[in-house]
């Protein structure tokens, strides 16, 4: 079997993790999204317990990328380091400590100055329960009672009212368990625990969420750009399945602006499937001429998150029950019944048949177009972005 390339999450696809993960997402479903195995993102979560680093920052104070590179063409033009702290409104001890921690006058260079103060910021604030080791025996004894965190911490706040030092949240007791970096309490501890798990799980996880079976982060028609809603550009697509006999179906799309029709061979209905076909029909096409998907309320695009991230295109939902808000498309199903009528199993059409019908329906002259054909008004498209 092909092994798939290593893949680098960037950072925003990191925080999209996050947030999946605290909404109580399993890492199958957050694994969807990226079309990988859930072992890739369990890597990613449990470096840290599942429990979400705090995002860095810098100081307000500390120096900033362009005050270094000042620096650095102070320091080519053989400037003092009072001149060069005169241009910067900095203390001069500030630009001398500087340049000394960064390779002197000779080596100094902006970017890896930078870099570097990036890196040695890198400096964690010790949790509680490792600067109070008091405190840390004493959790510890507590969980081998079997008692909970939340339990744990209640009973502190009693035991301890006026002494915040013995004082300590449930979170933090957690945290200090499934991130065993920090050193505060032992891995064997989480035995104790009611559910002996290797992550941190959000307290809205279940294996029956409610989102199973519906659409979440479904973006409404309703935000869609005027752009959009009145035609005025190329690449805006309605799409929806057109189904069969023997549990069949195929996708079809219709471009708003041009009512140009494609479409695309689907085997099954699951979102897994239609999405793949979906995302594979889309790199046929340049950006310029798909900006945009409206589709029906279909549980076939439950997993649509999945298409924006591979193909960076958006998608909007109707509203329920609402098939006349993608108009241009349920007029095209409708003269796609001349070739396909209800009845007939489209497994049988390959996609090269599927091409030739839409080329016919792209063919024949529009009242809407004033005569002319889909075909022409897409290829002057076309032509445009070229």
């Amino acid at each position: 079997m092909k092994r798939r390339p290593r893949i680098y999450y960037s950072a925003s696809q990191r925080s999209l993790m996050w947030e999946r993960w605290r909404k109580g997402e399993t890492l199958h479903q957050i694994a969807r999204l990226f079309d990988r195995y859930h072992s890739s993102i369990q890597g990613i979560l449990a470096e840290s317990g599942g429990v979400r680093p705090t995002e860095r920052h810098r100081s307000k104070t500390a120096l900033t990328l362009l005050e270094r590179e000042e620096i650095s063409r102070g320091v080519v033009a053989g400037k003092s380091m009072r001149a060069i702290a005169g241009t910067l409104g900095r203390a001069p001890s500030t630009i001398g400590r500087e340049i000394r921690r960064n390779d002197g006058r000779r080596g100094y260079r902006a970017s890896q100055a930078d870099q570097a103060a990036w890196n040695r910021a890198r400096r964690p604030q010790l949790c509680k329960l490792v600067q109070n080791r008091a405190l840390a025996h004493l959790v510890a004894h507590k969980l081998r009672l079997e008692w909970s965190p939340e339990q744990i911490a209640g009973w502190l706040k009693r035991a301890y009212p006026d002494d915040e030092a013995f004082q300590v949240s449930h979170e933090t007791i957690y945290r200090s368990l499934f991130i065993q970096a920090r050193g505060a309490l032992k891995k064997e501890l989480m035995a104790h625990l009611r559910r002996t798990r290797g992550m941190r799980r959000s307290r809205h996880h279940t294996q029956k969420t409610s989102i199973h079976g519906q659409i979440t982060d479904a973006v409404s028609i309703s935000e869609r750009p005027p752009a959009v809603e009145d035609r005025a550009l190329p690449g805006h697509w309605e799409g929806d399945l057109l189904f069969g006999s023997k549990n069949s179906q195929i996708a079809t799309l219709v471009e708003r602006q041009s009512r140009y029709v494609m479409l695309a061979k689907v085997g099954k209905k699951d979102t897994e499937t239609v999405v793949n076909a979906l995302i594979k029909h889309a790199q046929k096409l340049p950006h310029e001429l798909y900006r945009s998907l409206t589709w029906d309320r279909g549980k076939e695009m439950a997993d649509h998150r999945r298409f924006t991230l591979a193909t960076d295109i958006k998608v909007y939902f109707c509203d329920p029950r609402s098939p006349w808000q993608r108009g241009s498309n349920e007029n095209a199903n409708g003269l796609l019944r001349q070739y396909l009528p209800k009845g007939l199993d489209l497994s049988a059409y390959s996609q090269s048949k599927l091409n030739a019908i839409a080329r016919r329906l792209n063919e024949r002259p529009r009242k809407t177009l004033h005569y002319e054909t889909p075909a022409q008004r897409f290829h002057e498209a076309v032509a445009s972005t070229g």
